[in-house]
């Protein structure tokens, strides 16, 4: 073979030995991105956690934390005495809700935990609660103690000055506990008391 051959095998293996080395660097570099985007998605994705400890006041007076109701399915909703329309129709979905579970909803108790502690005295709450249903229980606390309830809920309140003093505004989901004090489900405002009966017969037995 004459040099001038040799010399072109050698430029055409140098060639083939380049372009092998850029393309499992550009495969590398494509996994890389790949692993790094499905890790940004499976931490987007990963679900946040929901409930936790708090520290509250009951209708009665007595000092009550997240353990005081272990071994119980709670259904557990903030609001406020003085809500118009939201507040009270949730109480009525959940009243109906216990109503339908029949001798299930003696596993079952509700938490009314206010977003308005200012007005929301215990004697308030408690007559509040008590026009509903016996398993409706109202809570109350210090503002510090109902902002860490509520962040534990994932829960959004706001006082919204009116021209006859103010209105909380909340978020208005329904959240279901099971007896450990773990997040089970969660009700929108929409979805009644049909739907969540339903559900809650799926998961207590």
């Amino acid at each position: 073979m004459s040099p001038e051959a040799k010399r072109g095998l050698k430029r055409g293996g140098l060639i083939l030995l380049i372009g092998a080395s850029l393309l499992a660097l550009a495969l590398g570099i494509g996994w890389m991105q790949t692993a790094r985007q499905q890790q940004a998605a499976t931490e987007a994705s990963a679900p946040v956690p929901i409930g936790g400890a708090f520290t509250l006041t009951d209708e009665n007076g007595q000092t009550v934390t997240d353990q005081t109701y272990r071994g119980k399915w709670l259904l557990v909703f903030f609001g406020f005495t003085h809500c118009p329309d939201v507040c009270p129709t949730a109480l009525n979905d959940i009243s109906l809700t216990l109503d339908q579970l029949g001798r299930r909803a003696d596993k079952v108790y509700a938490l009314f935990i206010t977003v308005d502690p200012e007005r929301d005295t215990v004697q308030l709450i408690n007559e509040y609660t008590g026009s509903f249903h016996s398993n409706i229980i109202g809570l109350t606390g210090t503002p510090q103690q109902i902002a860490t309830a509520a962040k534990a809920y994932r829960v959004y309140y706001k006082k919204v000055p009116t021209d006859s003093g103010y209105t909380m505004d909340h978020s208005a989901i329904t959240y279901v506990i099971d007896p450990d004090g773990k997040y089970a489900a969660h009700f929108s405002h929409q979805s009644g008391p049909d739907r969540m009966a339903a559900k809650l017969g799926s998961l207590i037995p």
